[in-house]
């Protein structure tokens, strides 16, 4: 991310070295594409709390945007602060618009809503809990009225992240002087909030436990960053995420008769879980300049995914709603309700239905995710295009590489 303007008189963060290399590390981009990828999993496959176990998408997604922030931050960091906070807004805000225009459509009035027209300014600048629905439209109607709440319901790590670049010049500043006290910090309120010792009040409630539960990860992103993490023996490392994980999956265990094992309704195993799988991760980063020979050929969907990671993100709950009136037009053809019933029952078209869809979006508005970085827009950037010119320049110039836009999430 380029700066908004050149240095001033504004103090930087003092840096130690840090081990990445200049260009895309093609290593932390396939650790975003999977994350990504299961996010939509999840959300497709009705009651995949498992998934929440086998890959911790979110943690992950937090940290590696906790690393990024940490890098941006050898510039000043009010452009850096500014920068991020375009990268993310300029795409929410189209996503915003497109959804309050169907919710007004439907029949929603912000007025009879709580918090009024405040709860539609955290549309747009995402500080607090939105007002929506919980349902719009009619029951029998085309589309599911939950779609309102689904759109909605997805804006939480919007927030999130939000608020953790604001917090960032400030954290990393306390984490560069005590690494780890400042690192296991949010451990503290996540556990006080996790059992029930405190409780918040409603409006906040939300906002400041995502925040406790995905702060450690975040904040592990910057002693990626800075080698910190690289400087602790691995056996350390493995047991100390071991333990995280298995204090995590322990208290899910404590709680599964309310939560079940999805470890999303459940922020403490969130937090313990997520940030022991993500020492582990990037304890082990191998910091690849390229993906692995097996892996190689799905590089243009990586770079495609981390190019439109936040179009992506915001898009896809709401599609998979619109993916139900599109089943019921299949099961509508007798041939296929004779021959295919199983498909057409099985979760997995409508998740073949929702990718094909977010393509859609994808060549539609993706292209705002390269204004908002200040790049030239691209209708689908993969990479290929550019990659013979990357190859020919490399010796002049790191940026003309294929996928070295910055990524908000």
């Amino acid at each position: 991310m380029s700066a908004d303007r050149p240095p001033t008189t504004v103090q930087t963060v003092a840096a130690p070295p840090s081990r990445r290399t200049a260009g895309r590390d093609r290593y932390l981009d396939l650790l975003r594409a999977v994350a990504l990828v299961r996010v939509v999993a999840y959300h497709a496959f009705t009651g995949a709390g498992w998934l929440s176990i086998v890959f911790p998408a979110m943690g992950v997604m937090f940290a590696l945007a906790g690393s990024l922030m940490a890098r941006s931050l050898q510039r000043p960091a009010p452009s850096v602060v500014r920068g991020r906070a375009r990268r993310l807004l300029l795409p929410l805000w189209v996503y915003v618009t497109a959804i309050l225009a169907g919710l007004l459509w439907a029949g929603w009035r912000p007025a009879t809503a709580p918090g009024g027209w405040w709860g539609v300014v955290l549309w747009f600048v995402p500080v607090g809990d939105p007002a929506a629905p919980a349902s719009v439209g009619p029951a029998d109607g085309a589309v599911e009225p939950s779609w309102a709440f689904q759109s909605a319901e997805i804006l939480w790590y919007v927030r999130t992240y939000f608020w953790l670049v604001l917090l960032s010049p400030l954290l990393l500043r306390v984490f560069r002087r005590w690494p780890w006290p400042t690192l296991l910090a949010p451990l503290v309120p996540a556990v006080v909030l996790g059992v029930g010792v405190v409780a918040l009040p409603e409006p906040i409630d939300s906002p400041v436990t995502d925040v406790v539960t995905f702060a450690a990860c975040w904040m592990l992103g910057f002693a990626h960053n800075d080698g910190v993490l690289q400087r602790v023996p691995l056996r350390r490392v493995l047991v100390g995420g071991t333990v995280l994980m298995l204090a995590g999956i322990g208290w899910a265990g404590s709680a599964a008769d309310e939560y079940g094992w999805d470890l999303n309704l459940n922020p403490l195993a969130q937090a313990l879980w997520s940030l022991g799988a993500c020492l582990m991760l990037l304890r082990v980063s191998p910091s690849w300049s390229s993906l692995p020979r097996l892996l190689r050929p799905f590089d243009p969907a990586v770079t495609l995914i981390n190019n439109r990671a936040v179009t992506i993100y915001l898009w896809h709950n709401v599609l998979l709603a619109l993916t139900v009136p599109l089943v019921d037009v299949l099961w509508a053809v007798p041939a296929l309700e004779l021959s295919i019933p199983w498909l057409l029952d099985s979760s997995w078209l409508q998740l073949a239905l929702v990718w094909a869809m977010l393509g859609l979006v994808i060549l539609a508005v993706g292209w705002v995710e390269d204004l908002a970085a200040r790049r030239p827009a691209r209708l689908w950037p993969t990479g290929r295009r550019t990659s013979h010119r990357s190859t020919s320049h490399r010796s002049t110039s790191h940026r003309s590489a294929p996928g070295r836009a910055t990524i908000a999430p």
